[in-house]
């Protein structure tokens, strides 16, 4: 049975509407990883409606700097083997965004992680900067996992996020993995999950 054309129309600008236009830029324009990430990132946001996500429009691809959120978000170029990374790694920066829209909410579920983990690590490769973020990434690395679940599946995600566990914020994201329905609800009474 033949699709009839509006549905096709309609189906194909859903595809070009589901992710937000991106104003990328590249750090250093004459860089191939920049170039080849941009072009990974363009297709991923092609593949997957992150409208949800998405939280600032400006990116910035750097070849040599990690991955940030503020002032502007930037992308390293350290995953061009694997689209699951990158995206896992622009939902992440970009709750960075969902989270500072929130200060009121995060800081009471800050306070609230606090009082199960009082003594978090700080300081790579277990933790954050400080003991605040440590606490904010237990809520930023949820919040990735759970979104990277609805995007990728339960069996991607749970890759993604035990290399995550292996690589940085290591305490973080095993605690997200071996406690998420605590810090689940912490999430939920605070109103802190992406809708």
């Amino acid at each position: 049975m033949n699709t009839p054309l509006h549905l096709t129309v309609i189906g194909a600008l859903a595809m070009i509407f589901a992710s937000p236009a991106l104003d990328i830029q590249l750090q250093h324009n004459d860089e191939d990883r920049e170039q080849r990430t941009k072009a990974q990132l363009e297709r991923i946001l092609q593949a997957y409606d992150l409208g949800k996500y998405t939280f600032t429009r400006k990116i910035i691809i750097a070849a040599r700097v990690g991955p940030h959120s503020h002032p502007v978000l930037t992308l390293s170029t350290r995953h061009l083997d694997s689209d699951d990374l990158l995206l896992s790694t622009y939902v992440h920066e970009q709750l960075h965004w969902w989270l500072d829209a929130n200060p009121e909410r995060l800081k009471k579920a800050e306070t609230a992680l606090e009082r199960i983990y009082p003594k978090v690590p700080v300081g790579d490769p277990d933790g954050a900067d400080t003991e605040e973020a440590t606490y904010m990434h237990l809520v930023d690395c949820y919040l990735e996992m759970k979104a990277d679940r609805a995007l990728m599946g339960e069996q991607r995600t749970t890759k993604v996020m035990e290399f995550w566990a292996g690589d940085h914020y290591r305490w973080i994201y095993k605690t997200v993995m071996s406690d998420e329905s605590r810090i689940g609800r912490i999430v939920k009474k605070n109103h802190l999950q992406v809708k």
